[in-house]
């Protein structure tokens, strides 16, 4: 089934009963951090493909699941395929994306907790998203037994064809509130046994990326005792061999799952600093060496009492981790994607305040880091004047200098519609069509609306 248009998800997160009304909020089609990727591009069709979290025309908070392409070689995009209305107005269910070494399109369907279930569909036709199936998947549990796999919770898959499926995400209670897991597949249908990377304390958010073989894996902790809105130290893990086995960035191999607060694969205590760490992405340098872009703050809460609210980029150089101060931006949740280009490295982000300032996201920014990220300055405005806060800048695998970053926006203090854009290299940005006529169409130019 197809839609008319693109329409994000409007979600808000904990009422702070003050003038920023809520913990967090806005055009959430493109949350969260831990879900990755969103949009693969193919070399092979000259497309991006990409899905997001959608909402019926009939209001803002019912999220659909939908996939769509970009065509590099007309610059359109279709009517977006309806895939699964996962019943339920909480963001943290978005889909994520990816293909197999034959074409096929896969969404993994996620859920927040395990009161709901998940998903996993394939597509009918390669580089197609018309028609997709239902998976049925099954994992080995402890004891070696096959067993159905219909929940998991901030996944991130990446594809690697002599492989096959390389997941992490999260499981709850398992044994920690929130416990750091690996499995992978070669077919995407029958799963490994799940591989607990972490479980200090009261558990972990992470996030991961993959190339040429190497896994990296970017974690911070929930101390005890101090509920989820705490979150701070930063930690780095990474697997050569496709997950049999894990270590340090210096190689010191580590034994699973990480129970201790102080392990080998610390990078920074910001615990000792008193602050908050909200994780942004990950990738590697041209030697393969991880990079991790994320942002601290002195308190959970929306307002100046968390300032300064500071981007970072942490950068093995072989040696020693690096840590360079890119900028300040005034909402916790502000979240962007950083670009490894050989020396010339670029963060896309809304570090400045919007509409709705000290809420998440605002104008959306180009910064380029020169040297290897040794010197930042920010290049170019993209986003100005706007209604709304844009926020979740992400970046496709593989990105097409057309297709380089993913995001919506909405008002963060109340509910309201939520726009799609795309934009280039150059931070030209585009709107996707939220009412069309045609079969497929031109994205809006920024500017020309």
């Amino acid at each position: 089934m197809k839609d008319d248009g693109y329409r994000g998800i409007w979600y808000m997160n904990q009422l702070t009963y003050d003038e920023y009304v809520y913990k967090y909020s806005g055009g959430l089609g493109t949350y969260c951090a831990k879900h990755r990727p969103f949009a693969v591009y193919c070399p092979q069709v000259d497309k991006t493909f990409f899905c997001y979290g959608g909402t019926s025309r009939d209001g803002h908070r019912r999220l659909i699941h939908m996939v769509s392409y970009y065509d590099h070689e007309t610059g359109r995009v279709p009517r977006p395929t309806i895939l699964l209305d996962k019943k339920t107005d909480d963001a943290h269910d978005n889909p994520v994306i990816s293909l197999d070494r034959e074409g096929y399109v896969w969404i993994f369907s996620t859920s927040h907790g395990t009161s709901r279930p998940s998903y996993i569909h394939r597509s009918k036709r390669p580089y197609d998203i018309d028609e997709f199936e239902p998976i049925q998947p099954t994992r080995l549990d402890d004891e070696g037994k096959e067993v159905p796999m219909t929940n998991f919770s901030y996944m991130q898959v990446w594809y690697e064809p002599e492989f096959g499926f390389l997941c992490l995400f999260t499981k709850y209670n398992c044994p920690a509130p929130r416990t750091n897991l690996f499995m992978c597949s070669e077919d995407g249908i029958r799963w490994s046994r799940w591989l607990r990377l972490a479980a200090i304390e009261e558990g972990h958010y992470q996030i991961s990326a993959y190339r040429d073989g190497r896994i990296g894996v970017a974690f911070n902790y929930h101390p005890r005792g101090k509920g989820l809105n705490w979150r701070t130290n930063l930690y780095y893990m990474e697997s050569l061999d496709f997950g049999r086995t894990w270590r340090t960035a210096d190689g010191i191999e580590l034994d699973l799952p990480l129970t201790q607060v102080d392990n080998p694969a610390l990078v920074r205590d910001y615990r000792s600093e008193g602050l908050n760490l909200y994780l942004k992405d990950i990738d590697f340098d041209e030697e393969g060496r991880p990079v991790i872009l994320y942002l601290t703050s002195r308190s959970w809460r929306p307002g100046p009492e968390g300032d300064p609210r500071t981007w970072w980029v942490t950068k093995w150089d072989g040696k020693v981790w690096r840590s360079i101060e890119v900028t300040n931006s005034d909402n916790n949740y502000d979240t962007g994607s950083i670009y490894i280009e050989g020396r010339t490295w670029r963060i896309i982000a809304p570090t400045l305040s919007g509409p709705q300032p000290y809420n998440p996201g605002g104008e959306m920014t180009m910064w380029i880091g020169e040297d290897g990220g040794e010197r930042w300055r920010m290049v170019r405005q993209m986003t100005r004047g706007s209604e709304r806060n844009h926020n979740y800048a992400r970046r496709p695998l593989n990105a097409h200098p057309d297709f380089y970053a993913i995001w919506a926006d909405g008002d963060c203090r109340k509910p309201s519609i939520s726009n799609l854009y795309i934009c280039d290299r150059e931070g030209n940005v585009k709107m996707l069509p939220g009412e069309m006529r045609g079969e497929a169409e031109l994205p809006i130019r920024l500017g020309a609306i």
